[in-house]
């Protein structure tokens, strides 16, 4: 799948999904899916006992996904403007 549309959704809300879709950084998604997994494990248990907590963690969370749905959809992009490049050349 190279659609970075895709991609970048897929990595926004599930950072790491998008990657693996992709078929780019297969190895960072594995341990970025997990650890999104953790961090949204502790951002749910600390919404009720630490909103002012909570609030940071989900702004920090906010701009991290919306970096990796800006990477992902640049790694695609490039990928698809580098083998367009090398298809002109043959």
């Amino acid at each position: 799948m190279r659609n970075p549309i895709v991609a970048a959704a897929a990595n926004f809300f599930l950072p790491g999904a998008g990657y693996l879709l992709a078929g780019v950084k297969r190895g960072l998604a594995v341990l970025w899916l997990a650890g999104v997994i953790g961090l949204t494990y502790v951002e749910f248990g600390i919404r009720e006992s630490e909103p002012t907590l909570y609030i940071i963690m989900f702004v920090s969370v906010l701009v991290m996904n919306t970096a990796f749905a800006i990477d992902v959809y640049r790694a695609v992009t490039e990928s698809s403007d580098d083998n367009a490049m090398v298809a002109q050349r043959a």
